[in-house]
C-alpha cells in the first residue's frame, strides 16, 4: 500500500510497477496517438471552429498533467512491503474502522492510502487528509479528534485496523 509523508510516498512493488507502466504508456504510445489526432484535426482547416482539434488539445493537456503527477510520485517513491499483520496501530495500507463520537452504530470503514489506490470497493482516505492524519499511528480503542472543513472538531474512536487485502 502507500504511506506518504511530506516528501516520500511508500509503494508496494506491485503498485510501483503498475504506475510505472501507466507512465510508460502515456509517454510513449499515448503521446504518439494524441499527436496524430491533433495533426489530423489541423488538416481540417480553421482551428478556431474545429471541435476535434480543441478536444484533442484538451485531452493532451489532461494527459500531460497525469504524466507530471506520475513522474513526481514515482520520483519520490520508496518501494516497500505492505503491512502483513497488525498490532492495532493504524498505518497506511490498512483498512480502518472508526465510530463517530464513540457511537458504535455510526461507523465508517476506509482504506488509509494514497488516492492512487482509490477504488469503488472501499472509500479511500489519504494519510494527509484531516481524518487520515488524525488516526495514523494511533491504536485501536483510542479516541482522536480532527478538524472538519467548517472549522468544527469531530471525535472518532478507532475500532479496527487491519492490513488491506484488496
Amino acid at each position: 500500500m502507500t504511506q506518504t509523508s511530506e516528501n516520500v510516498t511508500w509503494l508496494t512493488q506491485e503498485a510501483y510497477n503498475k504506475l510505472k507502466s501507466e507512465l510508460e504508456h502515456l509517454t510513449g504510445p499515448a503521446r504518439t496517438e494524441i499527436a496524430g489526432k491533433i495533426a489530423a484535426a489541423r488538416e481540417e482547416g480553421d482551428l478556431r471552429e474545429n471541435g476535434g482539434y480543441h478536444a484533442a488539445k484538451e485531452e493532451q493537456g489532461k494527459q500531460e498533467l497525469r504524466i507530471r503527477q506520475l513522474t513526481q510520485l514515482l520520483d519520490n517513491a520508496k518501494v516497500g512491503a505492505a503491512p502483513v499483520s497488525s498490532d492495532g496501530t493504524v498505518a497506511p495500507g490498512m483498512v480502518v474502522t472508526i465510530a463517530f463520537d464513540g457511537d458504535e452504530d455510526d461507523t465508517l470503514d476506509f482504506l488509509l492510502a494514497s488516492r492512487e489506490y482509490a477504488s469503488s470497493d472501499i472509500e479511500t482516505y489519504s494519510p494527509q487528509s484531516p481524518l487520515g492524519s488524525a488516526v495514523v499511528d494511533h491504536k485501536v480503542g483510542q479516541d482522536v479528534q480532527y478538524e472538519l472543513p467548517n472549522g468544527k472538531t469531530a471525535s472518532v474512536r478507532i475500532l479496527k485496523a487491519e492490513p488491506y487485502n484488496g
